[in-house]
């Protein structure tokens, strides 16, 4: 009798701590995302939008930008959570400023609604990800191959400039990152449960960053990829 107790009161606290872990997470995940958005938006209205595309200043920030996201993942167990905070942060501002772009190919109204559209895609396979019993960590290699066929793709169509190939590479794209959205959910869940919450306050912040980092990336492709269907061209 005890002993059930015991565990029911064990997995409880599990259960209250991954509770705690994942609201850190997304709050630093909404954090990044109203960066990201309002630095778009004043970027777009300023005219610098336009300077970006007209220059190769769009290519170094892409170029920037994924070496911040490569160098956050590889070494965030050696840097300090300020850091990684700070990184995750310059990351969101500089995204918002390479995002102003597409202000000047869609329809501020279609971005608002595609941006709407992809919150509700997002918010559903976040809460399966959260309750489902299935477990999905046989899907993350599957998801991380298909992953890499996407940007492989999109290089290849840079030189081809196919619009059939860029809808077969926006459709697959929906579906690798709905998938990776729960994925992502339950092996953070997964984490918090695991104790993540009782190594200290600088492994909490480090975990919350990478998580809201891997939940950001998966809201903000999954957005570039809807915008294909559902943004509204401005010619």
């Amino acid at each position: 009798m005890y002993g059930n107790t015991n565990q029911i009161t064990l997995t409880q606290a599990r259960q209250e701590a991954s509770t705690i872990f994942l609201a850190k997470v997304f709050n630093w995940m909404a954090i990044g995302l109203g960066l990201t958005g309002i630095v778009a938006y004043l970027t777009a209205s300023s005219g610098i939008a336009m300077q970006i595309v007209s220059s190769p200043m769009l290519m170094v920030l892409v170029l920037v930008e994924l070496g911040m996201v490569f160098f956050l993942s590889a070494r965030v167990d050696k840097l300090q959570a300020s850091t990684a905070t700070g990184l995750f942060i310059g990351y969101a501002v500089l995204n918002g400023v390479t995002l102003s772009t597409i202000f000047l190919a869609y329809t501020r109204s279609s971005i608002a609604g595609t941006f709407f559209i992809t919150a509700a895609m997002f918010g559903a396979m976040a809460v399966y990800g959260l309750v489902t019993k299935r477990d999905l960590s046989g899907f993350g290699s599957f998801l991380f191959m298909g992953l890499i066929g996407i940007l492989v793709a999109s290089l290849v169509n840079m030189f081809f400039q196919s619009s059939a190939m860029s809808w077969v590479i926006s459709m697959v794209g929906v579906l690798v990152f709905t998938g990776l959205t729960a994925y992502d959910v339950q092996r953070i869940k997964a984490i918090g449960e695991q104790g993540i919450m009782t190594q200290g306050e600088e492994m909490v912040r480090k975990g919350s960053i990478m998580g809201a980092l891997a939940l950001y990336l998966d809201f903000i492709n999954l957005f570039l990829m809807m915008l294909r269907f559902f943004g509204g061209s401005r010619d």
